[in-house]
């Protein structure tokens, strides 16, 4: 681009035209860099306390020129509460010299009422005698989709590291439990081998036939874990299920062991509630947690089984309570969700400690968590928490 001016008569007023001229020929070429390349300006003036915005900036948020005044606080007002303090701190750093640049980034309202990430640059570029700054010069980036794009891969990261953690784990539960069994199976036919007691013979073989059974149920409770993780990864949760119904039919399905123990199951989910789910891996979670009620109920005092709804903004959560025997959160915290734990003290036959790890992958494998609050001799509540879904 070229820039015609007529030659003066005097070589100064020749020498300052073309500065001039110079400075708006830099000035045009970085505000079409600018504005090609989506970036908006900002330019604060301390002594007047107002901050000239670019219509890109503007724009980034969807105000239009005309909408977005000069005032500070027309940027800062709009920050997100949790992004303040790191914004005005990395801004007075910069200003008292800390730091050669301020650079930040946080979450500024948008006219539409969402949030987008912007990364705010800036720089002190004029001081008085004193040294305070009085003019500082910025950009504005959108910076959203590389932040979304960010959290995706950290819960990528987040969920491929627990999940490795959790194969860790299942293979060294995997191989301590076959350990354990080939082991006895491998004493006890020693034993059988050495000894010419009939006597002892039929006894040893009561004990492989014993050993042979739980060997059983251990294959049994770790095909269960890896069907459900493999089901995980497939189109099997794509159904919409009542989750009052779904808890109806548990509740008929225990309504013979409820009514032995005199427990009474108060069912208080909303009858318009939905989850798009596995039908099977909900009727197994609320069968668990219901029979577990059930079965760990206190003799001391009338028992209850009850299931509620809350929602939340973000959350829809089932609960579901009981007023039983209670866990001792304080002391098993790190064990409650392991497999074969059990935390009751009772001695039961029937507590192997799988179901409370069965009932965490299952809820995991369905996108949602699960977590306890519970005190002993007071009784459980089991909260299972999900992302709210559109398609509700």
């Amino acid at each position: 681009m070229k820039i015609l001016w007529k030659k003066p008569n005097s070589n100064k007023s020749a020498t300052y035209n073309k500065v001039e001229d110079n400075q708006s020929f830099e000035e045009l070429k970085w505000k079409i860099a600018l504005e090609n390349s989506n970036i908006g300006v900002w330019d604060w003036n301390s002594i007047s306390d107002e901050v000239f915005y670019s219509k890109q900036s503007k724009q980034i948020l969807g105000y239009k020129d005309h909408e977005f005044t000069n005032s500070v606080m027309e940027w800062n007002s709009r920050v997100h509460p949790e992004d303040l303090e790191s914004y005005f701190k990395d801004f007075n750093l910069h200003l008292n010299g800390e730091l050669d640049v301020y650079i930040n980034e946080h979450r500024v309202l948008c006219k539409d009422g969402t949030y987008k990430w912007i990364l705010d640059k800036g720089k002190v570029v004029k001081r008085d005698k004193k040294g305070k700054p009085t003019r500082i010069i910025g950009t504005h980036t959108d910076i959203t989709y590389r932040k979304r794009k960010d959290e995706q891969s950290e819960k990528y990261l987040q969920l491929i590291t627990s999940q490795n953690k959790r194969l860790h784990n299942f293979t060294h539960i995997v191989s301590h439990n076959l350990k354990t069994h080939i082991g006895n199976f491998k004493n006890i036919l020693e034993f059988y081998d050495e000894t010419n007691s009939e006597n002892e013979k039929e006894e040893l073989i009561g004990h492989l036939k014993t050993i042979s059974k739980a060997l059983t149920n251990t294959i049994v409770d770790l095909d269960d874990i890896i069907n459900i993780k493999s089901k995980s990864d497939t189109n099997a949760l794509n159904e919409r299920i009542n989750v009052y119904t779904c808890a109806e039919k548990i509740i008929e399905s225990l309504k013979m062991e409820s009514a032995k123990k005199e427990i009474t199951i108060y069912n208080s989910l909303r009858k318009d509630d939905f989850l798009i789910s596995n039908g099977s891996y909900l009727e197994s979670v609320l069968y668990n947690l219901i029979s577990n009620g059930i079965k760990y109920s206190s003799s001391e005092r009338k028992s209850k089984v009850i299931l509620q709804s809350v929602h939340t903004k973000d959350a829809f959560k089932i609960l579901v309570s009981d007023n039983g025997i209670g866990i001792d959160t304080e002391k098993f915290k790190s064990q409650l969700f392991e497999m074969y734990q059990t935390f009751h003290g009772t001695n039961r036959e029937d507590s192997r400690g799988v179901g409370l790890y069965i009932t965490k992958t299952q809820i995991e494998a369905l996108g949602g968590t699960i977590s306890v609050d519970s005190k002993l001799n007071e009784g459980s509540s089991f909260i299972l928490t999900f992302k709210k879904q559109k398609a509700l």
